[in-house]
């Protein structure tokens, strides 16, 4: 790994797809991590596991995909996070219980926040400490993006302070104009937001672009949103176009759908 650019903070855990019997490494950190080293931003994450047999798998599923973990913190008081995942119709997640585990309570130390500062970008994923570290990293001038869609308590999902605010929109551009200009005037540099099959819109700074989605054949949906983060701000920290940006996303994206887990790796059984 060269030097690192890139960090995620925040959720992981184990995906228990209970119709299949099956589990996979997860959390919209985690997956962001992943798929940010793997679109060639050298990228660390922050977080908490367990110190079982999970928390054991997740440090080697992100050491496996060459994500830094120099700075994940093991507990022994708390169990690995783990969500219950069943499907929907075309292969679309239906997220049941949910227990957060070691992510719960988490926060960065100041040996943490010293590195943190030092990025190009962090993004967030669950957190809940109230919007927190987000305005101590923005008062520090580190761009922090964050997908305000992921479950967290409502004073952390907020876009002011974000330079990327990512949140999700019912099958309209329309409705994800409307949902884009709110965050823009609630504070975020940029505003992006997907809205299903109806594809996706970005907008900032003056500018606004707008993609379609591209059919694919759905084997699981869970990650996708995680992975078009990714993609997105793996092509921002290369000075894409926030046209170019929208479409390295939702091609990340239209990749992930195609396999079990937020991003490719051998699934384990359930016990």
């Amino acid at each position: 790994m060269g030097a690192i650019v890139a960090a995620t903070v925040g959720d992981n855990c184990i995906d228990r797809y209970l119709p299949l019997s099956a589990s996979t490494v997860g959390g919209n950190a985690v997956n962001v991590a992943v798929h940010l080293v793997r679109l060639g931003r050298d990228t660390a994450y922050f977080g908490a596991v367990g110190a079982d047999e999970a928390g054991r798998r997740v440090l080697a599923a992100l050491a496996a995909n060459g994500v830094g973990t120099g700075h994940v913190r093991v507990r022994d008081d708390a169990a690995t996070g783990t969500t219950d995942i069943t499907f929907g119709p075309g292969g679309e997640r239906i997220i049941g219980a949910e227990e957060l585990g070691a992510c719960a309570g988490y926060r960065p130390t100041p040996d943490d926040m010293a590195a943190l500062v030092r990025m190009r970008h962090v993004h967030l994923g669950w957190l809940d400490d109230g919007g927190a570290l987000k305005r101590m990293l923005a008062a520090r001038g580190t761009a922090v993006s964050q997908d305000l869609s992921v479950t967290s308590p409502a004073e952390g999902r907020t876009p002011d302070g974000l330079a990327v605010a990512f949140a999700s929109a019912g099958p309209s551009l329309p409705e994800g104009e409307a949902v884009a200009a709110r965050l823009l005037e609630g504070g975020a540099g940029s505003a992006v937001v997907t809205c299903g099959a109806a594809g996706s819109i970005a907008a900032g700074g003056g500018e606004i672009a707008r993609i379609d989605a591209r059919p694919v054949e759905v084997v699981d949906t869970l990650g996708a949103g995680d992975t078009f983060i990714a993609g997105f701000l793996a092509a921002r920290l290369g000075g894409a176009t926030l046209a170019a940006c929208l479409a390295a996303g939702r091609d990340a994206a239209a990749a992930t759908c195609g396999h079990l887990g937020g991003f490719p790796q051998v699934p384990g059984t359930l016990k």
